[in-house]
C-alpha cells in the first residue's frame, strides 16, 4: 500500500512537471495543450484577461487570412513567451491600434476563445442583433489649410435606423480605403458599444500620387456572432494639401564638381578622357547618328509625362539602379509631376562619350517648384546614346 502511494504521489509529480509554462508553436495542437497549460494555472480572472490578449494578438497582431493561417501566424509572434510576455504583448498591440484594452483592465471583451467556433452561446455579448450599418463621417484637424483627417464611426442600426444598444462586445471592425478600385490602406479595430468612436483616417497617410480626383472610397465591415454587416461611402472629399508627398530626389552632395565642357567618361567619371587608339573597324562600335541632346530632351519629356518607363530605357547609369528604384513615388523621379525645359546644349562629344547640360524647372506632386542646372553623362550603346550619369549643378 505504501508503494502504491508514492507511485501516485510520483505519477502527480510527473504530471505537474510536463504541464508547460510557455506557448510552444510547433503544430496548432502544442499551441492549444500549451496555453491550456499556461491558464490552467492562472486565476479565474487573469485566465479571461489572458484569452483576452490572445484574441487582440491574434486579431490585430498578425498579418494572415483565415483562421488556420492566423492561428500559425500567432504561434510564430508568441513562441516560447510566457504569460506576462503575453499580456505585455497584446499591451502594445492595443495601444498600437487604438483599442481601449490593457491587460490590468477588468474583463471587457466577453467570453474569448481563439480556438473555438463563433456559434452563439447562452450568453453572448458578441450575438447582436441588428438591421443593418450605417457610418458618420466628420472632418477634423483643420488647422486654417483645411482639415487633416476623417473620423468614421460605423453604427449598428435597427429597422428604423436607430442605434442598438449593447456594452461588453468585441466586434471585430474593418476599415478599408480605396480610390479609383484601389486598396489604398486597411485598419482593423474592436467595436465593444454603439459609442464606438471608430477610425481616425489621417490624410497624411495617404499617398497624393494614388488619390484620383481628390477623392477616396471606404468600406466599414462589423462582425457580429450571426453576420457581417458591411458599407461603403463613394466618393469621399480628401484635402491635397494635407495628402503625403514623397521629397524630390536627393542629390549626392558628395560628387566632385566636374569642369562642365569635358566629356564625361561613366567609367573614369573623375579622370581625364584616355588618350586616341587604333581601333579594327571590324570590332569598332556602331556610331550614334543621333544627336545626345535628343536623348537628354525625349528623357525630360518622359519624366515630365510620367512616362518613367521610357525615362528608364533611355539610361543605362548604374546608380539609378532598378527600375523599382529610379520610378520610386518616395526617393526616386516618381516624385516628380511636371518638367518644364529651358534650354538643352552639348558641351562635348565623341564617338563613345558625350556630356549634356540642361537648365529646367522640376515641379514636385506637392505643387512645389525648383529650378535645377544639370549635366548628363551619355555612353554609346550599341549606336544609341543612353545617359550614364547625373549630376546637378550649383
Amino acid at each position: 500500500m505504501k508503494k502504491f502511494a508514492l507511485l501516485l504521489m510520483f505519477s502527480l509529480l510527473l504530471f505537474t512537471s510536463c504541464k508547460k509554462d510557455s506557448v510552444d508553436a510547433t503544430t496548432t495542437k502544442t499551441l492549444q495543450s500549451s496555453i491550456n497549460d499556461m491558464a490552467s494555472s492562472l486565476t479565474t480572472i487573469k485566465q479571461i484577461k489572458f484569452n483576452e490578449a490572445l484574441y487582440i494578438l491574434k486579431t490585430f497582431g498578425v498579418e494572415a487570412e483565415g483562421d488556420v493561417n492566423e492561428l500559425k501566424a500567432l504561434g510564430q509572434l508568441i513562441n516560447g513567451k510566457k504569460v506576462p510576455e503575453v499580456l505585455a504583448l497584446a499591451d502594445q498591440v492595443a495601444q498600437k491600434n487604438g483599442i481601449e484594452w490593457a491587460s490590468t483592465a477588468p474583463p471587457s471583451l466577453g467570453e474569448m476563445n481563439i480556438f473555438g467556433d463563433d456559434k452563439a452561446k447562452e450568453s453572448d455579448p458578441n450575438d447582436v442583433r441588428a438591421s443593418s450599418l450605417s457610418i458618420l463621417t466628420q472632418f477634423s484637424g483643420d488647422t486654417g489649410n483645411g482639415p487633416t483627417a476623417i473620423q468614421i464611426a460605423p453604427r449598428l442600426v435597427d429597422n428604423s435606423g436607430n442605434p442598438i444598444a449593447f456594452t461588453g462586445a468585441a466586434l471585430e471592425t474593418t476599415l478599408e480605403v480605396f480610390s479609383n478600385g484601389v486598396k489604398l490602406s486597411t485598419a482593423k479595430n474592436l467595436m465593444q458599444d454603439n459609442n464606438f468612436k471608430g477610425f481616425n483616417l489621417k490624410f497624411s497617410s495617404l499617398l497624393a500620387s494614388k488619390i484620383v480626383d481628390n477623392k477616396i472610397d471606404i468600406t466599414v465591415s462589423v462582425k457580429t456572432t450571426a453576420k457581417t454587416f458591411k458599407m461603403s461611402k463613394i466618393g469621399l472629399d480628401v484635402n491635397p494639401s494635407a495628402l503625403k508627398v514623397p521629397e524630390a530626389p536627393k542629390t549626392d552632395s558628395t560628387m566632385i564638381n566636374q569642369d562642365p565642357n569635358a566629356v564625361i567618361d561613366p567609367s573614369n567619371p573623375n579622370g581625364s578622357v584616355p588618350p586616341t587608339t587604333t581601333i579594327d573597324p571590324t570590332t569598332a562600335p556602331k556610331q550614334p547618328t543621333a544627336d545626345p541632346k535628343a536623348t537628354v530632351n525625349k528623357f525630360l519629356s518622359s519624366v515630365s509625362s510620367q512616362n518613367l518607363k521610357a525615362a528608364f530605357d533611355s539610361s543605362s547609369n548604374p546608380s539609378w539602379g532598378s527600375y523599382e528604384s529610379f520610378s520610386n513615388p518616395t526617393s526616386g523621379f516618381g516624385a516628380i509631376k511636371n518638367v518644364s525645359v529651358k534650354n538643352v546644349t552639348t558641351n562635348a562629344t565623341n564617338a563613345n562619350v558625350s556630356s549634356v547640360n540642361a537648365t529646367y524647372d522640376v515641379t514636385d506632386k506637392n505643387g512645389r517648384t525648383t529650378s535645377l542646372k544639370a549635366t548628363f553623362g551619355l555612353k554609346n550603346v550599341n549606336g544609341e546614346w543612353k545617359i550614364s550619369s547625373y549630376k546637378i549643378n550649383p
